[in-house]
């Protein structure tokens, strides 16, 4: 299955070092060369609802220390993993299984009615009922002391058998965190807003490590939906490099887009919380994992290899606290934009949208 338009890896990749050394190391102030970057950042989340960046901070071979474990979590027996699961708690953490998480699309007939005008060679496959897709939600950083939302920020869960559990998910959590949290100073920067708009409403929030696990030796067909058609409910979502090819992006422009990083670089993709505390200036973006050519090489040299079938992504949620409230900010607050992106809770919109995908249980209040 291919893809319309340019490769991720021809976007330009925004380097946090800068920034990150002059105003977050030491505390220095924005130059007009920095201010320059972090305009060219927002201009390119609003032309393309994604960005690539390298920050010092994450190595690839972290990344890779990362996707051996969960590579050898998601190859346990069936019966070991659903220990894990958690649905009382939305599956906001630990396991969960593959056939439970819906795509919003699916049930959502405006969504369908775009995919049928999207032009041949950028259309989406429509999702046909659950993903075949495994997850694990692993919590990151600290959790508010009082929230009326207790059930978005559970204790996270440890797997028995991987003592080394906690440190690796914590690791690489925390650094891909981080570069979220520069690139959301940048962007504030970059659109005009106070520098500090968007991490101050992220303090306490309940960010997730939150990896897939798709089975290649048991989906094997060209054309397999492993995550259909959807966009993100959070602020903003990063990911390491993946060891098999599958995702497509959807630009602004509606152009479908795989996903080829460059080594050592990070992919960020904004979600719902973005796109309303911009008042749609930056919309949330739209992406599906597909089982392709590309996925089938890599399966093949992966078999042959002797190495892991699983397909892991590395992936970190970043989200809005849960009590905080979710409104267009600065000068994208009108009465336009305050009309259709209603003042709330971050956490009842994620809550509305979880109940969408199917992962609150009905009648869990």
């Amino acid at each position: 299955m291919g893809g319309g338009g340019s490769e991720v890896g021809q976007m330009p990749v925004f380097d946090l070092g800068p920034f990150l050394e002059k105003c977050i190391l030491n505390g220095g102030e924005v130059d007009d060369d920095l201010e320059k970057q972090c305009k060219a950042l927002a201009q390119c989340l609003k032309d393309t609802s994604a960005l690539v960046v390298r920050d010092p901070r994450c190595p690839s071979h972290d990344n890779a220390t990362f996707l051996n474990m969960l590579e050898r979590y998601y190859a346990q027996p069936l019966d070991v993993k659903k220990k894990d699961e958690r649905p009382h708690y939305h599956y906001q953490v630990g396991i969960t299984p593959e056939g439970v998480e819906v795509p919003r699309c699916s049930m959502d007939p405006s969504c369908l009615e775009e995919i049928e005008k999207q032009e041949k060679q950028n259309k989406a496959t429509i999702p046909q009922g659950a993903d075949p897709k495994w997850r694990f939600m692993h919590r990151v950083g600290p959790r508010p002391a009082e929230t009326k939302f207790k059930e978005l920020n559970a204790e996270p869960v440890y797997p028995q058998h991987f003592p080394e559990w906690e440190d690796t998910m914590t690791m690489w959590g925390t650094k891909m965190l981080n570069a979220l949290e520069v690139v959301a100073e940048m962007a504030a920067i970059g659109l005009g807003l106070e520098r500090k708009a968007f991490v101050e409403k992220m303090r306490n929030a309940p960010h997730l490590l939150a990896p897939t696990g798709s089975d290649l030796a048991k989906y094997q067909d060209i054309g397999t939906v492993f995550a259909g058609y959807h966009y993100d409910l959070n602020f903003l979502t990063i990911h390491g490099k993946s060891r098999f090819p599958g995702l497509y992006i959807w630009l602004r422009d509606g152009t479908k887009t795989p996903v080829k990083m460059p080594e050592g670089c990070l992919l960020l993709q904004a979600g719902k919380q973005l796109e309303w505390l911009t008042g749609g200036e930056i919309m949330a973006g739209m992406h599906e994992v597909i089982f392709n050519e590309g996925t089938k090489n890599a399966a093949a040299k992966a078999r042959a290899d002797g190495k892991s079938l699983w397909r892991v992504s590395s992936t970190v949620f970043g989200h809005i606290a849960s009590d905080a409230i979710l409104e267009p900010l600065g000068h994208f607050s009108n009465e336009e934009t305050k009309k259709k992106y209603r003042q709330c809770c971050a956490g009842e919109q994620v809550q509305e949208e979880l109940d969408t995908i199917k992962l609150k249980p009905n009648g869990l209040k």
